[in-house]
C-alpha cells in the first residue's frame, strides 16, 4: 500500500504586478496557511517519504513551510518542471516514475491541475475547486509506483485552510 498527497500552494501575492507567474511569492496568509497545513497533517500521525513540488515560488515555499511545520526535511524536496501547469497524463507519468522504497509521496502544485487530477480518479467523490493550500490524501493498492492507476486508487480525505474540522 502507498499513499499519495496532493497539496495545492497557499495564497499566493499578486502585489508586484511585473513579476513573471513562476515568481510570485506567498501573501501572508498563504506565509500562515502552509505551516497550519503542515501541523494539522503532523497532527493527524501522517508522514512522508518524498515532497515532488513545481519550481514556481508559491509552490517551492509552500512545501517547503509546510515541510518544517510536519517535521519533514526541506532540504529533500524535489522541484520537477513537469508540475508547473501541466496535464493529467504528465502528473500521472511523474507518479508511475516514483522510486520503489517511497511509501508516502506529495506533490505540489497547482489549480486547475490538482482539481483536474483528483477529480479523474474518484467519480464519486468530485471537488468543484481545490483551495489554495488544499490537501488531498489518496491511497493506492500497490508495492510500486510503477503500478499506479486510476482504479487501485482511493480517495481518503480533503482538507483545507478554512475547514473546521481537520478530518
Amino acid at each position: 500500500m502507498k499513499t499519495l498527497f496532493l497539496l495545492r500552494h497557499a495564497k499566493s501575492s499578486w502585489g508586484n504586478p511585473t513579476l513573471e507567474d513562476r515568481q510570485r511569492p506567498l501573501n501572508s496568509r498563504g506565509l500562515r496557511d502552509a505551516p497550519t497545513m503542515g501541523k494539522r497533517f503532523m497532527d493527524r500521525d501522517e508522514s512522508l517519504d518524498q515532497i515532488i513540488t513545481s519550481p514556481a515560488t508559491r509552490a517551492r515555499t509552500t512545501a517547503k513551510l509546510f515541510a518544517e511545520a510536519c517535521g519533514f526535511s526541506s532540504e529533500n524536496i524535489i522541484e520537477e518542471a513537469d508540475l508547473y501547469f501541466t496535464s493529467t497524463q504528465s502528473i500521472e507519468d511523474l507518479i508511475i516514475r516514483g522510486a520503489d522504497q517511497t511509501q508516502a509521496l506529495m506533490l505540489v502544485f497547482h489549480n486547475p491541475d490538482i482539481t483536474h487530477f483528483v477529480n479523474s480518479i474518484d467519480a464519486s467523490n468530485q471537488i468543484s475547486n481545490v483551495p489554495t493550500c488544499g490537501l488531498i490524501k489518496l491511497t493506492c493498492d500497490i508495492k510500486s509506483w510503477r503500478d499506479w492507476s486510476v482504479s487501485n486508487t482511493r480517495f481518503e480525505y480533503f482538507d483545507y485552510p478554512k475547514k473546521a474540522s481537520p478530518n
